[in-house]
């Protein structure tokens, strides 16, 4: 066992984790985080995705030793202080069917809209690329995150 210290949606973790354990079991079994979803378990589907230091990576793929000493961040954590901007979007253009990937979604709009404020449709097309969703159709998806990226532009002004 390894000994990792690490944070979860700003919340100090501390844990033995096998060298082996992934991320996606630490977060799902050990510490009861549901809503980083097991899709494929190869990195195809992107329904685990998380933001490591701001930046996505798929749970399914990264070792919980890995993320020894840094931020994780599941949909849980941007809401601490109420709904976001995309959280906000996605609810209100219907963005969501059955939800598994709606997590993962949001999250890669958040990090999105952190690199680039306004993207083009083409932009969001290419940036939730690697979240597979079965019940959409991406339409709603990237207009809700237009919709976001407009608003965050108009506060910003």
């Amino acid at each position: 066992m390894v000994r990792v210290s690490f944070r979860v949606n700003g919340e100090l973790v501390e844990l033995d984790v096998k060298p082996n354990e992934l991320l996606i079991n630490t977060l799902r079994d050990r510490l009861k985080i549901t809503s980083v979803k097991y899709g494929c378990g190869i990195g195809e589907c992107g329904s685990c995705t998380v933001l490591v230091d701001g930046e996505p990576v798929l749970a399914c793929l990264t070792l919980t030793v890995d993320v020894n000493g840094r931020e994780v961040t599941t949909v849980e954590g941007l809401s601490r202080h109420g709904l976001t901007d995309v959280q906000k979007a996605f609810i209100e253009e219907g963005a969501i069917q059955c939800g598994y990937c709606t997590p993962a979604f949001v999250l890669m709009a958040e990090y999105l809209l952190r690199v680039n404020p306004r993207p083009s449709a083409n932009d969001v097309k290419e940036y939730i690329k690697g979240v597979l969703c079965r019940c959409t159709g991406y339409i709603n998806i990237t207009k809700a995150i237009l919709k976001a990226a407009e608003r965050k532009s108009m506060r910003d002004k």
